[in-house]
């Protein structure tokens, strides 16, 4: 079956850099708005005009170097910064004297804090001390000695980016976290997956040839025995294993990366599940179904008679050839039900426990680890000398239960 490789993207990071973009933005037009507002009170209002110029021109050109970290690089930031800079430096040069030590706002204003919070968002909170403090030191050079307010305003901004600057760090590393927990959980899917194929194909006819070389003799029985130990290598690498190393995003705009393997679908539509239990009737096995379709998706439906599939193999392979099974289907309006019945001697009280441990995961992986996948349940009932009953019940609204990428998307 056709296999396809699903990448996620996860990135808490990214609306910050859209919220920087608009920030950058309103802040312009904010500090464009206090130079029209006090116009005349600038003794060389011809070089604020000329910086707000190269201000606007340089926002406005660089709104893409601010999309996301990739773009935005350890070069733009330092030219940010320095236009920034040299906007404080210019503004008692610019504006009256008067205005500059009462306390009056810098050419650049707010814009200042954009340049800041670029630092904090790109490389953390180190790099935002560094970007806060150098606009602390032109703020004190341009008032010429530490005012309260000067003094306020540089503490805000110092603390400001460096609380936002360690919560970036923070969110990327709880991103590394959350993208290798559900790389986990997906490989483990996948690794159930591949259990439970493995037992309704390899592992069986490894079994059988156990047992028929067993019975023979003779040269027979020594390929049986070999069957029996890669029987019981293959079960071992079954359960231990098959889980690869997570790989992350290499490129920290796109966030973390989780890539999930699934098998294709081969349609959306749904399928008559009497249809896929059908291939089970036979003279030892009678099947009792409703007389209108029982519709589930297609990779439920696929699952639930895989599970039919491996509770009659247990039947055959423990109750003997002689064994008669009985399969019920039952569409419920939330659920389908699915009971597989039979008449042999039951299961000793423990056996499944112990089979479990021993690496033998027919009930555990091919009939209850299907259900648990979608959503659903597999209860087993035995009574020695009086046979057992497996029930399978499914909820009709599974599509998307055991999809691993729908939870991560969710998540």
């Amino acid at each position: 079956m056709a296999r396809r490789e699903k990448v996620m993207r996860m990135s808490v990071e990214q609306p910050l850099w859209r919220a920087l973009t608009g920030y950058r933005i309103l802040a312009l037009v904010y500090a464009v708005g206090l130079f029209a507002t006090a116009y005349d009170k600038f003794n060389r209002p011809w070089l604020a005009l000329a910086y707000f110029a190269v201000l606007a021109v340089w926002t406005l050109a660089t709104l893409p170097k601010v999309a996301n970290a990739a773009a935005c690089t350890k070069r733009f930031l330092t030219a940010d910064l320095t236009i920034a800079l040299v906007g404080i430096l210019l503004t008692p040069l610019a504006d009256a004297h008067e205005r500059v030590q009462a306390g009056g706002p810098t050419l650049p204003s707010i814009w200042t804090a954009g340049s800041v919070l670029a630092f904090a968002v790109k490389g953390g909170w180190r790099w935002a001390a560094l970007a806060s403090t150098l606009v602390a030191v032109a703020n004190l050079v341009e008032r010429g000695s530490p005012a309260r307010d000067t003094v306020h305003n540089v503490i805000l901004v110092w603390v400001a980016s460096i609380a936002i600057g360690y919560v970036v760090e923070v969110a990327r590393a709880s991103e590394r976290t959350l993208a290798r927990a559900l790389e986990i959980e997906a490989a483990t899917r996948e690794r159930e997956r591949l259990a439970r194929d493995i037992h309704d194909s390899v592992l069986q006819v490894l079994a059988m040839v156990q047992r028929r070389g067993a019975v023979i003799g003779g040269e027979a029985a020594e390929l049986g025995r070999l069957a029996g130990e890669q029987e019981v290598a293959l079960r071992t690498l079954v359960s231990g294993g098959l889980v690869p190393v997570s790989r992350v995003s290499e490129d920290a705009a796109e966030g973390a990366v989780v890539r999930v393997v699934d098998q294709e679908d081969g349609g959306s539509e749904p399928v008559d599940l009497r249809a896929l239990l059908a291939p089970y009737a036979g003279a030892r096995v009678g099947l009792a179904e409703p007389g209108a379709p029982v519709r589930l998706a297609p990779a439920a439906a696929r699952e639930v008679a895989a599970a039919v599939g491996a509770a009659l193999d247990n039947v055959r392979r423990h109750a003997g050839e002689q064994a008669r099974a009985w399969i019920l289907v039952e569409d419920e309006p939330d659920e389908v039900i699915v009971t597989v019945r039979d008449d042999g001697p039951g299961i000793p009280e423990g056996r499944l426990a112990q089979a479990e441990g021993e690496g033998r995961l027919g009930v555990a992986q091919s009939i209850r680890g299907r259900l648990r996948d979608l959503g659903g349940s597999a209860e087993l009932i035995s009574v020695p000398g009086q046979g057992t009953e497996v029930e399978l019940k499914v909820p009709k609204d599974n599509q998307d239960a055991n999809d691993p990428r729908g939870k991560a998307e969710q998540r």
